[in-house]
């Protein structure tokens, strides 16, 4: 049997782990999460500890139930058209407001400057990034590897791993500069934030937008990719034709619900802003919202529940199709970036070469593997890896891909069963960062051979 046929994707989820007492860090609550499902929907809810923490009829009464204090956080202008307005009304013990002045936080790995290295158009494909040997928690093993733009001027985004392999210990970190997409790859991550907590595991992503304070605990080595974006926040794609359903269901996203700490403890802030990190210390957890409404909140999706759409008569289509969100740029019909998954799915398209086809692109290419193997690809890309294909940089199937699928025998094929590939799309020019070319010494220098043994098959007659 051809190694891209098999049974159904979810079967290689490993069982469900039990973080240990010492390393659960903020995360820890007793009792299962809960979510509220729909994307973009307007929320409300309470620690059910503490019923009545939301006023009715108002954002911010004079007096707050339980001496709470209301907080506005806004993602958007407040003169953002409504249809695209987000912002959450928090009810806190304390407000955020109470902690020391910033100070910088030293971390050698994090980039936001896209001209110290010389701009490099080959085909790149990094191998699998290596765990850390001492003890790393999330905000300390964040690792930049390629972005564009200025955060400063709120245009671009940046690719970042994050390795790590301890939990964030009194500690949150927040992101001033932008969304953040999370790609868990091995280890789950149990996220407490402001608005509640968010278990991901691989396999599911997890949104975090500007501004919102969390914590990242985990049980082991944990790694994986994020991409933060500085313009818009992610929204679903138009489906077109397609119809009403299809791709990324609104129904299977998943926001925390609300959940609370009352806790005095010695507190880290950490802040991203302006490509640096600084902090701030507090003498409280600052997750202690009792309760919140609105529609700016972190949400998480299963990329199991994905529904494929593919051709059904011929062509390969283009991986488009595959988009489970995106982030508009200026330009209408052209992301600043998107979030392409290459999900198990029935491959039928007759007489036609069904991997991906040879392209040159004007859009950057930045591809990561959740796990399986890549069907263009089934040796050298790896779990954990990478490549970046550049703008107008030719890429596609290997020599070996090319010659299995020119002379298969076709019929209805499910492919990349026990495979998740991804893509983050930029119509933006990415820049590699030391650390990305050099520092990480992960990149494959013989990543273009795979392409040398493509044969001339021209004939005069056919």
């Amino acid at each position: 049997m051809h190694s891209l046929v098999g049974d159904r994707a979810w079967q290689w989820r490993p069982e469900e782990k039990e973080i240990p007492p010492e390393n659960k860090g903020m995360a820890d609550s007793g009792s299962e999460y809960d979510y509220q499902s729909g994307f973009g929907n307007e929320f409300a809810t309470e620690d059910p500890r503490f019923p009545g923490a939301l006023p009715k009829g108002q954002n911010n009464p004079q007096k707050c139930a339980y001496g709470l204090y209301a907080e506005q956080l806004s993602g958007t202008a407040f003169t953002a058209p409504r249809e695209s307005n987000q912002r959450t009304w928090l009810y806190r013990i304390l407000p955020s407001v109470k902690h020391s002045p910033f100070t910088p936080y030293p971390h050698q790995y994090l980039s936001s400057d896209w001209n110290k290295q010389h701009p490099n158009p080959n085909q790149l494909r990094w191998k699998p990034f290596d765990m850390p040997s001492e003890k790393t928690d999330w905000v300390d093993g964040l690792r930049t590897v390629a972005g564009a733009g200025d955060s400063r001027t709120r245009h671009g985004l940046s690719i970042h791993v994050y390795v790590c392999n301890t939990s964030m210990i009194d500690k949150a970190f927040y992101n001033s500069d932008g969304d953040l997409l999370l790609v868990p790859q091995e280890g789950e991550l149990d996220i407490t934030t402001e608005l509640g907590r968010i278990r991901v595991k691989p396999n599911q992503i997890c949104v975090i937008q500007q501004g919102i304070r969390f914590s990242v605990a985990v049980s082991g080595p944990s790694r994986g990719y994020i991409l933060e974006v500085y313009d818009n926040h992610f929204v679903l794609p138009n489906l077109g034709p397609i119809g009403a359903n299809g791709l990324a269901n609104p129904r299977d996203f998943l926001t925390p619900t609300a959940w609370s700490e009352n806790r005095k403890t010695d507190f880290k802030i950490v802040s991203k802003y302006q490509g640096h990190l600084f902090q701030a210390l507090q003498d409280h957890s600052p997750f202690d919202v009792v309760g919140w409404h609105g529609n700016y909140a972190p949400y998480k999706y299963d990329l199991q529940n994905f529904c494929t759409v593919n051709s059904v008569s011929y062509d390969h289509m283009d991986p488009s199709i595959f988009t489970v969100l995106t982030c508009p740029s200026g330009k209408p019909g052209t992301a600043l970036a998107d979030f392409v998954i290459f999900p198990p799915r029935w491959s039928v398209a007759e007489n036609t070469f069904r991997p991906p086809y040879y392209h040159r692109n004007c859009m950057s290419e930045f591809m990561g593997l959740i796990l399986g193997k890549y069907e263009a690809k089934e040796s050298g890309f790896n779990p954990g890896g990478a490549t970046l294909h550049s703008m107008m940089t030719p890429h596609g199937p290997d020599a070996q891909c090319f010659e299995d699928w020119t002379n298969r025998e076709l019929g209805p094929i499910k492919v990349a069963v026990g495979t998740q590939a991804f893509m983050f799309e930029s119509c933006m020019q990415l820049a590699l960062t030391k650390w990305g070319e050099e520092t990480c010494n992960k990149i494959d220098k013989d990543y273009h051979k795979c392409w040398m043994d493509l044969k001339n098959n021209f004939a005069i007659k056919n």
